[in-house]
This record gives structure tokens, C-alpha cells and sequence, in this order.
């Protein structure tokens, strides 16, 4: 089968030709010598078969149990965070204080997701493998070498974009101010919150080099402590008194002071919990100055991953002016639905991508494209089968969560906690395309391709951009929160459907036939379950009305009707990715 065009790889540094280019961030990786293994074979009946490994070989864990261990710590790590969002709703309200916090805390997660997702953890992870299977003192050279660089350049970014942060507001929500923006205040969250940049970075440094061994514990756990952090943070905000000035905005308010210094210290101590983790490993971080070649090849393939980047900060430009430009508490509720969305697919999504990167990145490297297109379809299945019948749940009672779970203190002034569960409703169908679109462009990052997820988010955003400059148009301004995050949702189907396309055009046939007939008898059965919950629903809040109180009970017998219904239907649907539990239960 046709796998496109077959490019050079790229030799060893001590078999490189002086004066020759080796830094085409689009190349494939060399065949290693030898097969290796961080993590077996899925080995239930629905994985389809993959190619044998040599028998002498150590074996590593499983991939469901690499995958289980880090859905725990995943699970309490999304947990904590929810609940660290609701005590901040609950302090701070779906105000303006909340959104312009969340702006300024946005431009330092931007720089995250942008390591985790792309540069630290997709594109470094194959080149340390590589480092330690090639290099005779296991690529501990190479390690602290990248270490040494990527700190000084962490550093000199953080730096500099605390020096703009003035600039940097105003790109993403103008410099007026209005009753439903405060640029003013952004940005004085902004000075306090960006240097997470530094902490952020080392810490997926750190995590990079963990997975790159075989070592996933301490970086899924490591958020969890920012979480307890942030819980305290909000204790003594609470504590101090007086209130945050918004005319005129004062940086030495204490409880600004507490709020913005008290999440980058958050963020501090999430990194650095990983160096016992990083001793463990024996990992030397001694300071190694000098530039190894490889370093260059890095870089080529990280530009690639920062026009990513900038590519979809043009959509969330658009996205927070539109939301700012709306209503005071607009972007605080797209935020915080979208956090909500990200709860399933952590515990799920991020855990399947973490244990699946090593594998395909050693399968691409050796070639073996059979393999990288059947981890791709088993953890597409995976995914549809988990996260579509949480989807219809929260489509179906998106309004109940938000009040159940946003009622508290201030969290429902102005029915915003209503509001919230409404938009998580909207956007809900959005959580699987938005999981196989990541799970995809971890494909072409395995082979060290970092340029067809570029154009990959060029498409995503070119569908998002124009759905979100019509929802002010189209949408009433209180309603213009659902047309964004309906849009946002909208623009993953687009992504996962061109990931699938170019997907089959690079390594040819990747089983969507399989693919797809999961998802319909997962659909179905995820509608019967809803449909059944929601009617038993509808019976219940006509007795009781709508409060949070008759939220949680709603809630409960939701689950109670609608877990068992499903379960059943995909049993009698013969949906075989369950077969592993189905063998598990005793009868």
C-alpha cells in the first residue's frame, strides 16, 4: 500500500556527512537497529494483533496497565482541579474579576498545552528515545544538554513576556475598558500569573524525560499538588479583606496579590515535585553547555509546533473578544465548560495518548506502520466507546450539572452556574472529535512530522474563525457564550475528519470501517440510556422544581437508569471493545 513519499533518514551523528542537511523538520526518524519495547501489546480479543516482539526482550507494563495507573492519577488530578473551579466560582462569581483572572491565566496555559501537547511531550519524547537507544552513555548527554538550553530559553521567554503583558492583553480583548471587560485589571493579573511560563516548561521538561522512560506516575500526580495549592490560595483570599479595586486597579490589593502569586507558586510546586521522581530515574540535571546537532533537528520540528500553536491562538483571539465583547462573565463560562469537557477526556484521552506515545513512537521509528495504524484505531475505539456515553449525559443534562456543581456561594449570580450547565450541553458533542484529533496528530508527531498538525489546525481554525464571528450576529448577548462553545466543538469534527483523510492518504488503510461501527452501536446505545435518564428526569424536576438540591437527585437517578441501559444495549450490540469487562463480571 502507498505510503507516500520515502524520505532519507537521518544517520547518527558519527555517520553524518560534513555540509549536509539533516534538519528537515518533516523527515522520518532512522530505523533503530533493533526492535524495543516500553510498553507490550494490548493483548484483550478487540485489539487487533500486533506484530510480535522478540522473545529475549524485557517486557514492560501493559499498556492498559500503564493506562490504568495514570486514569487514577489523572482522575484525581482533573477532580481536585473541577473542584478547585467551583471554589473559585464560588468565591469569585461568573463576574467580571473571574473572566479577567481567567484571561491572564489563559496566556500562561497557552505556553502549557503548547509543551504538553506539541514541543516537550510529542516531538522530544521520540528524540530522547532515540538519545538513549543510539548513545553509548544512554543519551545522558543529550539530556542535559536539552535541559541546560531549554531552561535559559524558558527563562528569557518568561522574561520577556511579562514585559509585554500589556501588550500581550490587549491582543486578546482590546484596551477598552467597558462594563463587560476590564484590560486593566488582565493585566495586572497578567504581571503575576506569566511567570508560570518557567515552571510550566521545566515541569514538561521533566515529564518528558520521565515518559521517555517508562515512567508516568509522578508527572500524572504532579497537578494534584498545584490543585491543594490553589485550595489554600483560595482559604486565604477568603481571609484577607477588603475587595479587589477595579476603578482604579491596584496592583498591591492583597487579594490580588494573594490570588496571582498564590497560582504561579501553584504552578512552581508542581514542577519541581518531579525532581525526587527525575533523581529516581537517574537523571543528572548538572548544567552540560554545547550544542549537539540533534538540538538543531529539535528545533526544526518545534517551529512547526509553535506555528501550531499560533495558528490556534488566532481562534482564541477571536473567541475571547467576541465573549468579552458580550457579557462580563462570557469568557469565565467558556472556559470553565471547556474544563468541564477535559475531565473525561483526562482521565481517559491524556492517559491513553501518554502510554500510547511511547509505542508508536518506537513503531514509526522501526518502520512498522502496521502497528502505529492499529494503536491508532484501538485508542480511537477506546475513546468513542468511554467518551460518547458521557457526552449524551452532559447533552442531555448539561443544566443540572452546572447548577449541581456551580450553586455554591457566588457561583449562580446572575444564573451563571444555569448558563454554564446550558453551554457544557451545547458543546458536549464536541469531546470525542476533540479526542481522536489529538490522538491523530499524535501519530504524525511519533514520526516526527510536525508539520501536518499545522495544517491540520489551519483547517480546524479556518471552520472555528467565521462560526465565531457570527454568534454576536445570530445570537441575543447573553446567548452568545452557547454559540462559541457550540463552534469550538464544531471545528474538532472538522479536524477529526481531515486527521482521518490525511492519515489514510500517508500510511493507507487505518481501519475507520471499525472505527465508525463502534461509534454508531456506542451512539445508539449512549441515546437509548439518555433518553430513558431524561425522561425520568423531566418526571422528577416537574415535582420538585429546579434548584440544586433537585439537581444532585436528578443526577443520581440519571446515572442509576441511564449506566445500566447502556451497558445493556452495547451488549446486546455486540460492541467488542466491553469484552474485557464482560469477562471480568461473574455473570
Amino acid at each position: 500500500m502507498s505510503r507516500g513519499p520515502v524520505r532519507r533518514p537521518v544517520p547518527p551523528p558519527w555517520q553524518r556527512v560534513p555540509g549536509a542537511n539533516y534538519d528537515d523538520p518533516t523527515r522520518l526518524m532512522a530505523p533503530l537497529d533493533l526492535p524495543t519495547v516500553v510498553i507490550e501489546p494490548v493483548t484483550a480479543d478487540f485489539s487487533a494483533p500486533v506484530p510480535q516482539r522478540q522473545q529475549e526482550q524485557p517486557k514492560g507494563p501493559s499498556l492498559l496497565r500503564s493506562s490504568g495507573m495514570m486514569a487514577v492519577a489523572n482522575l484525581a488530578s482533573r477532580v481536585t482541579g473541577f473542584l478547585r473551579q467551583i471554589a473559585l466560582a464560588a468565591v469569585l462569581s461568573f463576574g467580571l474579576v473571574n473572566s479577567s483572572y481567567t484571561i491572564a491565566n489563559t496566556l500562561p496555559n497557552i505556553v502549557y498545552e503548547f509543551l504538553i501537547g506539541g514541543v516537550l511531550t510529542s516531538v522530544m519524547i521520540p528524540l530522547l528515545v532515540r538519545a538513549q537507544k543510539e548513545d553509548p552513555d544512554g543519551g545522558e548527554a543529550y539530556t542535559r544538554r536539552l535541559v541546560t538550553m531549554a531552561g535559559c530559553a524558558l527563562l528569557v521567554a518568561t522574561l520577556l513576556a511579562v514585559l509585554a503583558a500589556g501588550p500581550l492583553v490587549s491582543l486578546y480583548m482590546g484596551s477598552a475598558t467597558t462594563e463587560s471587560a476590564n484590560p486593566e485589571l488582565t493585566r495586572a493579573f497578567a504581571v503575576l500569573l506569566l511567570p508560570e511560563i518557567f515552571f510550566y516548561g521545566i515541569g514538561a521538561l521533566f515529564g518528558a524525560i520521565l515518559n521517555s522512560k517508562g515512567r508516568f506516575a509522578a508527572f500524572a500526580w504532579a497537578p494534584v499538588l498545584n490543585n491543594v495549592v490553589m485550595f489554600g490560595v483560595l482559604v486565604v483570599y477568603v481571609l484577607v479583606p477588603g475587595e479587589i479595586s477595579l476603578d482604579p486597579v491596584r496592583m498591591g490589593d492583597a487579594k490580588l496579590l494573594v490570588l496571582g502569586v498564590g497560582t504561579t507558586l501553584g504552578i512552581a510546586m508542581q514542577a519541581l515535585i518531579l525532581l525526587p521522581a527525575i533523581t529516581r530515574a537517574g537523571v543528572s540535571l548538572k548544567p552540560l553547555w554545547g550544542w549537539d546537532p540533534r538540538l538543531s533537528s529539535a528545533g526544526g520540528l518545534a517551529l512547526w509546533v509553535v506555528a501550531y500553536v499560533l495558528v490556534g491562538q488566532a481562534g482564541l483571539i477571536v473567541t475571547t473578544r467576541v465573549a468579552t465583547g458580550a457579557d462580563p462573565g462570557a469568557y469565565a463560562i467558556y472556559s470553565n465548560a471547556w474544563l468541564l469537557l477535559q475531565v473525561p477526556y483526562g482521565v481517559l484521552g491524556v492517559s491513553l495518548l501518554t502510554a500510547l506515545m511511547p509505542r508508536m513512537s518506537r513503531a514509526a521509528a522501526e518502520n512498522r506502520y502496521d502497528a502505529v495504524v492499529a494503536d491508532l484505531s484501538l485508542g480511537s475505539r477506546l475513546s468513542t466507546v468511554f467518551l460518547v456515553p458521557i457526552s449524551a449525559l452532559l447533552t442531555f443534562f448539561g443544566t443540572e450539572i452546572g447548577l449541581a456543581l456551580f450553586s455554591l456561594g457566588a457561583g449562580n449570580a446572575g444564573g451563571g452556574a444555569a448558563k454554564l450547565g446550558t453551554a457544557l450541553a451545547w458543546s458536549a458533542f464536541g469531546l470525542l472529535p476533540y479526542a481522536i484529533t489529538l490522538l491523530q496528530l499524535r501519530v504524525f508527531y511519533a514520526m516526527t512530522d510536525s508539520r501536518t498538525p499545522t495544517l491540520i489546525m489551519v483547517g480546524i481554525v479556518a471552520v472555528k474563525i467565521p462560526l465565531l464571528l457570527l454568534c454576536p450576529v445570530l445570537l441575543a448577548p447573553q446567548d452568545v457564550v452557547l454559540g462559541l462553545v457550540a463552534a469550538n466543538s464544531l471545528s474538532y469534527v472538522v479536524g477529526a475528519v481531515i486527521g482521518q483523510v490525511v492519515i489514510a492518504r500517508r500510511l493507507g488503510h487505518v481501519r475507520t470501517r471499525e472505527v465508525l461501527a463502534t461509534l454508531w452501536r456506542t451512539v445508539l446505545a449512549s441515546l437509548v440510556g439518555g433518553g430513558a435518564a431524561w425522561a425520568v428526569g423531566t418526571v422528577v424536576e416537574g415535582w420538585t422544581g429546579m434548584s440544586a438540591s433537585a439537581a444532585w437527585l436528578v443526577l443520581l437517578l440519571a446515572l442509576a437508569v441511564a449506566g445500566p441501559i447502556m451497558l445493556l444495549v452495547m451488549r446486546l450490540l455486540k460492541v467488542r471493545e466491553l469484552d474485557p469487562l464482560w469477562r471480568r463480571l461473574p455473570f
